[in-house]
Formats: C-alpha cells, sequence, structure tokens
C-alpha cells in the first residue's frame, strides 16, 4: 500500500483553514445575532442561532476527520 502521509497531511492542513474560516463566520454571526436581539428582531436571531449550531455541530466533524488524517 502507498504511503499517503504527505496527501494526509495536505489534506488536514487545508481542513485546518477551512475550520478557522468557519470558526470566523460563527464569530460574525454571533456578533449579527446579539445585534438583532437587542434591537428587537429576536425572531431573525432566533434563527441565526439555529445555524450557529449547526455550524457548531459540523466543526467538530470536521475537527474529528483532521485529527484521523493526522494520525495516519
Amino acid at each position: 500500500m502507498p504511503d499517503n502521509s504527505e496527501a494526509h497531511i495536505a489534506t488536514a492542513d487545508a481542513l485546518t483553514l477551512l475550520l478557522y474560516n468557519q470558526h470566523a463566520i460563527c464569530a460574525a454571526i454571533e456578533e449579527v445575532t446579539k445585534w438583532l436581539s437587542e434591537n428587537g428582531v429576536g425572531d431573525v436571531a432566533d434563527h441565526a442561532i439555529a445555524n450557529m449550531e449547526t455550524l457548531d455541530a459540523n466543526a467538530r466533524g470536521i475537527t474529528d476527520a483532521i485529527t484521523r488524517l493526522r494520525q495516519l
């Protein structure tokens, strides 16, 4: 079986950058959500919170994939 360690490292590095982007997007949505809540647009804020929960769940999956790739 060929050694794919370089490919695994490159893939893990790319996923790590995507994960950082995901964290930044979540932080931005959180700031907007806070503003929406403070300015009487609670229903929109609730939708944003639900979407942040999806981002968090997906971030956990990406983190797990990165960990597995780095262990190969």
